[in-house]
């Protein structure tokens, strides 16, 4: 089990063979090309090194009989060194070629103390491949050995043989743990960062969702479910008068007829591209209008339409929001206004279109701005969306409705959208 101290370890393959510190678990395969070039720098480093000293050892003491041990060790951690180069392998085999390494140095530099700075390649490697503590204590040890060799090979005493493999090593260590960690640290960074924006394009996803089914829910309110309440008034009235007033009843089945003809067309608008059926086919929203007023005069209710301003070739999402306003606006008027006659007013200026939508019902209190309470909705929450449908359908644009209204006195309410670009005030 690793101490929570050491740092993690990516796998290397042989004697001074790099990877990635922040990288974790690390497979040979996956080096890169700079860690491919460091490996074979500290190979080539660790084998000139080895060289340097073999030719030193033989030009001193080409007759002493611990040439043949020394020149097949050296031949061993050539072979050894550059096989693990060559053949990169597992981190534990990795290990094994350490202490094989380390293991021949140890005798060598006790047989010959010129060998002792081989261990800087073998240093970067014991940290590469140990856990900290490990390390720390291999390269304390290493250390240790290369100034008894130079200590040994020195005529008298230098303070410098003393102090500067441990400063060495402990240099090499310190700059090592410090990358490994700061290594470590914005791996984890960049990590957090990948799972933000994750977290973040989901939440986006789920936003969009949500929108796109509140947007649908309103387009359904709009169409669909106002032309189903129109029809079931009429189709309980042709009831009521079947057997009084058959002529009645047969116009309230006809007119349910032509509502529920509408409503198909819209439904296979609403399927192909949620366009209202009014506009569809290039007809313009004051000729949208004009239709819809017409459709909705009936039963007693009298709608007229009025176009005030340039004929303004509008947006087509502007288009379909004025639309559908006039369409919630006056199924609520039908349903709960008890109005006799209505008027739909469409203004176009140069920057802003509204269309106001008047009757002569019995009116109601005005809501607060941002109230909850619907007086142009249904009192049964089951049964539509009512005024927030409508307030929300602007406010995507960058408009807004305006309602006044008293109790015996009828209704106004006026939607406005500009027609420069804006930003939508927040929900």
């Amino acid at each position: 089990m690793r101490h929570p101290d050491d740092h993690p370890q990516p796998p290397s393959t042989s004697p001074g063979s790099p990877a990635s510190p922040a990288s974790g678990a690390f497979a040979p395969g996956a080096q890169t090309r700079d860690d491919r070039l460091l490996s074979a720098l500290l190979t080539t480093a660790f084998v000139v090194l080895l060289a340097g000293a073999l030719l030193r050892y033989v030009l001193k003491h080409g007759d002493s009989d611990r040439l043949p041990w020394i020149l097949g060790l050296s031949v061993v951690l050539a072979v050894v060194q550059v096989a693990g180069q060559a053949r990169p392998g597992s981190r534990r085999a990795g290990r094994v070629r350490l202490a094989v390494v380390v293991a021949c140095w140890v005798v060598v530099v006790l047989l010959a103390p010129s060998f002792a700075w081989c261990a800087v390649p073998l240093i970067h490697t014991a940290l590469r491949l140990l856990p900290t503590r490990s390390a720390v204590a291999l390269v304390t040890a290493l250390a240790t050995l290369v100034v008894l060799a130079e200590l040994r090979l020195a005529d008298g005493f230098d303070p410098n043989h003393l102090l500067l493999p441990p400063v060495v090593a402990a240099l090499a260590t310190g700059v090592f743990v410090y990358l490994t960690r700061e290594a470590t640290r914005r791996q984890h960074l960049i990590d957090d960062l990948v799972r933000t924006r994750r977290e973040l394009a989901a939440t986006e996803r789920r936003e969009g969702t949500l929108a796109e089914r509140q947007r649908l829910s309103r387009e359904i309110h709009d169409s669909l479910a106002q032309g189903l309440s129109s029809q079931n008034m009429l189709l309980q009235a042709a009831d009521r008068q079947w057997d009084t007033d058959p002529e009645a009843a047969r116009t309230h089945l006809r007119t349910a007829g032509s509502i529920a003809a509408h409503g198909l067309t819209e439904a296979r608008r609403l399927v192909h591209d949620l366009a209202p059926a009014d506009l569809a086919e290039g007809a313009g929203l004051a000729q949208a209008l004009a239709t819809l007023a017409a459709r909705e005069s009936r039963d007693g209710l009298t709608v007229r339409f009025h176009a005030e301003g340039p004929d303004t070739h509008l947006p087509d999402q502007v288009a379909s929001a004025l639309l559908r306003t006039a369409q919630g606006a006056l199924a609520n008027i039908r349903e709960h206004s008890g109005a006799r006659t209505a008027a739909l007013t469409l203004t176009c200026l140069d920057d802003t279109v509204a269309l106001d939508v008047a009757d002569d019902g019995r009116g109601f209190p005005a809501p607060e701005p941002g109230g909850t309470r619907d007086p142009l909705g249904d009192p049964d929450p089951l049964r539509g969306h009512g005024l927030p449908a409508i307030r929300a359908r602007l406010r995507q644009l960058g408009g807004t409705l305006a309602i006044e209204s008293t109790p015996g006195e009828g209704a106004v309410l006026t939607a406005t959208i500009p027609l420069t670009p804006a930003t939508p005030p927040a929900p």
